[in-house]
C-alpha cells in the first residue's frame, strides 16, 4: 500500500526572524507598481482602455495603492518597533529632512523641465500652475494639473501623509508595551472608519474632488501601517502567518480583487467620475490588493526570486524616477513619431515610453535623487555631531 504523503503547510510552521531590516523584495515590487502607473496612462492615452481588456487596463491605477502601502509599512515601522521595545524613538526633525530629500529635488526638476520645455504645459503655465505645482497642492487649487505632471496628484497625497504621521506616532503614543496589542486593531479600525470619506459632503471648488485629499487614501496607507506592527508582533502572528504569507494566496486574492475593482463596483469606465459609494468600494478593494501583495513580502519566508534579483532591484531604484518622468515623456511621444492618440496603438507606445523613460529615471536617480540622499545624510550627522560636542561642552 502506497503511503500517503502529507500535504506541505502553506509556509513553514516557525515564523521567521522578524524582518526589521531591509526587505530587498520591496524594491522590486516598488518597480512593478511603477511600471503599473506607466500601463494604465498609456491605455488612458491611446485608448486601449476602451478595448475588450481595457477595464482591466485601466484598473492598473490600483499600482498606487502599492505605493502608498509601501510608504505606510516603510515609515511606520520605526514607530511600531519602539512599541515592542526595539530601537529608539525616531526624530522627527529628522525624519522630515530626510523626507524632503528623497522626494523634493528630483520632483521640482521635473516640474521645472515640463512647465519649461514641454509646448502643451509651458503655454498655460502662469504663477498659479507654478506655484501649486512645486508646493505640491495641486489638488486643492482648480485647473493646475498640467499636462506631464497629472500624476502628482498621488505624490500630494503621499507628501500630506508624510506630514501627519508623526501625529498618528503621536496619538498612538501610549499604546507600547502589553498595550501594542491594541495598536492592530486601532489602526485598522481607522482605515475602516476612512473609508466613509467619500460619502460625506465635503463642500469644494469647481474642479477640485475631496475624494483626491489624504483622508480617501488613508485606508491604502492603514494597510502598510498594520503590516509594519504585524511584522514585530510574533504572537500576533502564531495562528495568522503561515497564510498571510502565503505568495500564491494573497497575491490570488489581489488579483481576485484588481478583477472586481475593473467593474462597475469602483465606477464606470473612462474618466466619469464615479458615486461616492463607487470611490468607497474602489478604496476598499485597493486596500484588499496592496495588502495582498505586500503581506508575502513581509511575513513570508522571503523566497520572491524576481522581486529580488539584480534587475528589479535596479528598476526599483529608479521607480521614482520612472513615476515622475513617463508622462511627460508620454506627452512627447505622440507627435516626435507620429502617432495619433487614442488610436489603440498600445503595444508600440508602452514600448517607447519604457525605452524612453528608463535613461530618464537612471539620470534622475544618479544625478539628483543619490546625491541629495548623500547631502541629508551629512548634514544630518553633522547636526548630530554638533549637537554632541554642545553636550560635551556643557558637562
Amino acid at each position: 500500500m502506497t503511503a500517503t504523503v502529507p500535504a506541505p503547510p502553506l509556509v513553514p510552521d516557525v515564523a521567521p526572524p522578524r524582518s526589521r531590516g531591509f526587505v530587498p523584495a520591496l524594491e522590486g515590487m516598488r518597480a512593478m507598481a511603477a511600471l503599473g502607473v506607466m500601463v494604465t496612462h498609456v491605455a488612458f492615452q491611446t485608448g486601449a482602455s476602451a478595448a475588450p481588456l481595457g477595464r482591466i487596463l485601466e484598473r492598473f491605477d490600483m499600482a498606487v495603492a502599492v505605493f502608498f502601502g509601501l510608504s505606510g509599512f516603510l515609515l511606520w515601522r520605526p514607530h511600531a518597533s519602539v512599541a515592542r521595545g526595539f530601537g529608539r524613538r525616531p526624530s522627527t526633525t529628522r525624519y522630515l529632512l530626510h523626507r524632503g530629500a528623497r522626494i523634493l529635488p528630483a520632483y521640482w526638476a521635473v516640474v521645472c523641465a515640463v512647465l519649461i520645455l514641454l509646448p502643451n504645459a509651458a503655454d498655460t503655465a502662469g504663477l498659479r500652475v507654478w506655484m501649486s505645482n512645486l508646493a505640491l497642492l495641486q489638488v486643492f487649487i482648480p485647473l493646475t494639473l498640467t499636462d506631464g505632471l497629472t500624476q502628482m496628484w498621488s505624490l500630494s497625497v503621499e507628501v500630506a501623509f508624510y506630514l501627519v504621521l508623526p501625529l498618528f506616532a503621536f496619538a498612538l503614543v501610549r499604546l507600547r508595551g502589553r498595550a501594542a496589542r491594541l495598536r492592530v486593531p486601532v489602526i485598522a479600525g481607522f482605515g475602516l472608519v476612512c473609508l466613509g470619506w467619500n460619502l460625506l459632503p465635503i463642500p469644494t471648488q469647481d474642479a477640485i474632488h475631496a475624494d483626491n485629499w489624504l483622508p480617501a487614501y488613508l485606508p491604502w496607507f492603514a494597510v502598510g501601517m498594520v503590516l509594519a506592527e504585524l511584522v514585530d508582533d510574533s504572537d500576533a502572528l502564531s495562528t495568522w502567518r503561515r497564510y498571510l504569507g502565503n505568495q500564491r494566496l494573497m497575491w490570488s486574492i489581489a488579483v481576485l480583487a484588481l478583477l472586481l475593482s475593473a467593474t462597475d463596483i469602483c465606477g464606470p469606465a473612462g474618466l466619469t467620475h464615479a458615486e461616492p459609494w463607487q470611490y468607497a468600494a474602489k478604496m476598499a478593494l485597493g486596500a484588499v490588493i496592496g495588502f495582498g501583495l505586500l503581506a508575502p513580502l513581509v511575513l513570508g519566508d522571503g523566497r520572491h526570486r524576481w522581486l529580488c534579483s539584480r534587475t528589479a532591484a535596479t528598476l526599483g531604484r529608479w521607480s521614482y524616477g520612472i513615476f515622475l518622468w513617463h508622462l511627460a515623456v508620454l506627452s512627447v511621444i505622440f507627435p516626435v513619431f507620429g502617432i495619433l492618440p487614442f488610436q489603440r496603438n498600445f503595444l508600440s507606445v508602452l514600448l517607447l515610453t519604457v525605452v524612453l523613460t528608463l535613461p530618464l529615471a537612471a539620470a534622475s536617480f544618479a544625478l539628483i535623487e543619490e546625491p541629495a540622499r548623500l547631502l541629508a545624510r551629512r548634514f544630518d550627522q553633522a547636526r548630530l555631531a554638533g549637537a554632541d560636542k554642545r553636550r560635551a561642552e556643557a558637562t
